[in-house]
């Protein structure tokens, strides 16, 4: 079975990225299950009914996020939904929506880093909950996490228990896509699907000036080109087990 994940979508340069490329993407590598990261689909942070439909429209088959997801009110209903829209797994009990979302013979688990990011549940405690319910072999899990060293931690951690840990949230895709001794895939982050010529998907103007300054200056999605990064995971639906990983990487005008 072959599964894409995308990384973090940025506003409508990525939506747009989306919608030319995951068709044919899905027909060249012949993909069974396309994963999208969408919590920046709304005009850079947070995912509207509007964009969700977007993106699902374009391909996607589910649709992860990360701390930005209640950006947009309007959405919490749909997280309750046959809407294929995860929130992460370890916020507290009562909030709305799910963590995993189980399509055909794969479970799609969304967990949040708590490093830089915020005072969340466990996910390592939390993950080890939902596995030892969950009856699938095809497990792919999107850690949106900030520091490196708790997405390695966690990568380590599952490694043997579940199918991949794509990282994302940080933006920037990174070179350490691999198939750890267990058998499960593992990248640090996936990087953003958006503009190329901005700061992590912002204007870079406006995002020099708060460096420079160190004041709140308001932040706009950046124009131009823009780029998808994917990750596609090969895996053998017997063993649950990662068979390949390879970065997928196209640019759009």
């Amino acid at each position: 079975m072959l599964i894409l994940a995308i990384g973090d979508v940025i506003g409508k340069p990525g939506r747009k990225a989306l919608n030319q490329l995951l068709p044919g993407l899905r027909r060249q590598y012949g993909i069974d299950l396309i994963i999208v990261n969408g919590e920046n689909a709304a005009g850079g942070i947070g995912l509207t009914l509007a964009t969700a439909r977007e993106i699902l429209d374009a391909g996607a088959d589910v649709l992860t996020s990360g701390n930005h997801i209640w950006m947009h009110r309007e959405i919490y209903p749909y997280l309750d939904s046959e809407m294929p829209i995860l929130r992460p797994l370890n916020y507290p009990a009562g909030v709305p929506g799910r963590g995993h979302l189980v399509i055909g013979k794969v479970a799609v688990v969304n967990l949040l880093g708590r490093v830089f990011i915020g005072d969340f549940d466990c996910p390592f405690h939390a993950v080890d909950k939902l596995l030892a319910q969950l009856e699938q072999k095809i497990i792919i899990v999107d850690f949106h996490a900030e520091a490196t060293s708790e997405k390695v931690a966690l990568g380590r951690y599952l490694d043997g228990r579940v199918s991949a840990v794509l990282g994302t949230h940080t933006h920037v895709g990174t070179t350490d896509a691999q198939i750890l001794p267990g058998g499960t895939a593992y990248v640090s982050d996936i990087g953003m699907t958006g503009p190329l010529d901005s700061v992590i998907g912002d204007d870079a103007d406006a995002a020099i000036q708060r460096f420079l300054t160190s004041m709140p200056h308001r932040l706009s999605v950046g124009k131009g080109k823009a780029a998808l990064n994917g990750i596609l995971v090969e895996v053998d639906e017997d063993t649950g087990k990662a068979l390949s990983i390879e970065r997928i990487y196209r640019e759009v005008e």
